[in-house]
């Protein structure tokens, strides 16, 4: 992954651990595709399942060295923090709850943390854990996959380049179909966790999908948010957290937003859309058709914008692998994030300071996103209030 014309000398692969995403579990598998798709790690360890057992099997099914896998997160970030070759970085790919306990036992033995959304279950703890994470050596990026695409990229460049002119308006949504139904009643796996305040947290659709929509908007526009005010409803009977939400925003400076986030909207699978108006045009991206960025400047006809294509920045074209026309999406989305984590620990590694050109949601993201579906949650409860955040 580099701009075209240039080449990148091939750094040691990072030694790489990850907790959780053992047999069954999606976002696991994600995960170890992203991260070999640039080259960039290799996969030595891991702590991969609840249960010892479960974790063995996985870790044998992945080729690793028995001696590397672990029962528990904690016994592998003491083990492998003693050792000569033990890991560099490590993958968080559990439920939300287990985020937090995990991050902190790496990042106090000084290593890096690369872990999935939401930061962490609940408030309190993300106010923890960016505590941990400030007061230690190590790296903490978070996996928000999005914002690797390279229109999203080029629509955030746009924004701050000032060719939409003073942003008024940031329209989210992500609506989903797949619990319609009370899927998780009959022990689906990925809905049965998802929709247990136990694991998940307070929000279900909005700390699940809500969370990627808002960072997205905030990424593109880089707006920070002041207020909001959200209608959250189960429309589920019996599930315990949220499938739906509408939320009003007010963004520091004037600009005004919408999220919807669902996943009871039959006919969406997952149709993740943000558009952004200001004063000079608009700009919409959609990331089932994530090759394309429409862009219209103020009394002009619509332009569409490709990957590779006429009109295609640097920034577009910095985090592409082929040429226009082959699309590239979600998996090379998220290998944008773990590529640019290693390019981050590698400067970390050789002493460096770090690239200002790599950028990867951080801790500090992860807060926002965990104060976003709080405060939904508390203004939802007062029949819609506006929250500040």
């Amino acid at each position: 992954m580099a701009i075209e014309g240039t080449t990148e000398t091939r750094a040691p692969r990072i030694r790489l651990g990850m907790v959780g995403g053992g047999s069954g579990a999606f976002i696991g598998a994600v995960h170890r595709i992203a991260a070999r798709i640039d080259d960039h790690y290799d996969l030595v360890a891991g702590a991969l399942s609840s249960t010892p057992e479960k974790s063995r099997q996985s870790g044998a099914e992945l080729g690793l060295n028995p001696s590397r896998v672990y029962d528990d997160f904690k016994s592998m970030a003491i083990r492998e923090a003693r050792l000569k070759d033990g890991i560099e970085a490590v993958a968080i790919v559990t439920p939300n709850h287990m985020h937090y306990p995990a991050a902190i036992e790496f990042l106090k033995r000084g290593i890096h943390v690369i872990c999935d959304k939401p930061l962490t279950s609940n408030l309190a703890d993300a106010k923890k854990l960016v505590k941990a994470a400030e007061s230690s050596d190590a790296l903490f990026i978070l996996t928000h996959n999005y914002s690797g695409y390279p229109m999203v990229r080029q629509a955030r460049e746009m924004v701050a380049r000032g060719d939409l002119g003073e942003i008024r308006l940031v329209q989210m949504e992500y609506p989903q179909d797949w619990l319609a139904e009370p899927i998780e009643q009959s022990g689906q796996k990925q809905a049965e966790w998802r929709t247990d305040p136990a694991r998940s947290g307070v929000g279900g659709s909005t700390g699940d999908i809500g969370t990627h929509a808002y960072q997205l908007g905030c990424f593109i526009s880089g707006l920070e948010l002041d207020e909001l005010a959200a209608d959250v409803h189960t429309f589920v009977p019996g599930r315990q957290l949220d499938d739906n939400a509408h939320v009003m925003l007010r963004f520091k400076g004037g600009a005004k937003g919408m999220l919807w986030c669902s996943q009871v909207a039959s006919g969406n699978e997952n149709a993740l859309k943000v558009r952004v108006y200001g004063t000079k045009g608009g700009l919409e991206w959609e990331q089932e058709n994530p090759n394309y960025l429409w862009y219209t400047p103020l009394g002009e006809p619509k332009r569409l914008l490709t990957r590779g294509g006429a009109g295609a920045m640097d920034v577009a074209a910095r985090v592409s692998r082929t040429p226009g026309g082959h699309p590239e999406g979600y998996l090379e989305g998220f290998a944008t994030i773990y590529s640019e984590a290693a390019r981050a620990i590698q400067a970390k590694r050789d002493g460096k300071k770090i690239d200002p050109a790599v950028l990867y949601p951080t801790v500090e993201d992860g807060l926002k996103g965990v104060t976003f579906v709080t405060a939904c949650i508390n203004s939802s409860k007062r029949n819609g209030a506006w929250v500040k955040v």
